[in-house]
């Protein structure tokens, strides 16, 4: 069984929506960035960590890149056009969305108070609105890659998740459909009662 260390409401989200799409067994122990138990397996004492037997895998993209891998789901096969397209697509939700939200995060109540710029969050905002609006010109649909669900559409739909909670609007009607029907899905809604829970 796979050992989660993190919290829900973080990044920590993303994997155990993937380990519930791929139905697999875990177990969440809830711990707070920086905490002894993250510390012990995570020199930077971030979350979310995966415990896979006496294997240690840190990083939510990586986490989800080796669960697809070893399950052969939600991802493409490696070495394949299709992968290294997904991969693109990934990273480019990676750059896009979850780098912009995560600043404006640094700079409400992440950074020391004395270096947070608080006036750059509307900018933000903008951006990742631009950058929504741009990804639904490309988007194939019932998913970000067409009929195959992917990694790329579990970072996508917690960065609007992020977005919501931040009050980033995003008023794009595609994407906010998209968002509306992945959120739907039994895998995203186990986990959301959990974190309820």
């Amino acid at each position: 069984m796979y050992k989660v260390l993190g919290s829900i409401n973080t990044r920590t989200f993303r994997v155990l929506w993937m380990l519930e799409e791929l139905g697999q067994p875990y177990e969440l122990i809830q711990s707070p960035p920086r905490s002894a138990a993250v510390m012990a397996l995570s020199p930077l004492g971030k979350i979310p960590v995966l415990q896979d037997g006496d294997d240690i895998i840190t990083d939510s993209t990586a986490i989800m890149t080796y669960l697809g891998d070893r399950h052969g789901a939600l991802t493409h096969p490696a070495g394949s056009i299709d992968r290294a397209r997904q991969d693109a697509l990934s990273n480019r939700v990676l750059d896009e969305l979850d780098a912009v939200i995560w600043t404006a995060a640094r700079h409400s109540f992440v950074l020391p108070e004395d270096k947070r710029v608080p006036e750059v969050k509307p900018s933000l905002a903008w951006e990742f609105g631009n950058n929504v609006n741009r990804l639904a010109e490309q988007f194939e649909g019932p998913f970000l890659m067409g009929d195959t669900m992917t990694i790329a559409d579990i970072i996508a739909v917690h960065c609007l998740n992020w977005a919501y909670a931040a009050k980033f609007p995003v008023e794009n009607d595609t994407i906010l459909a998209y968002a509306k029907s992945m959120r739907a899905r039994a895998a995203f809604q186990r986990v959301k009662a959990l974190a309820e829970g």
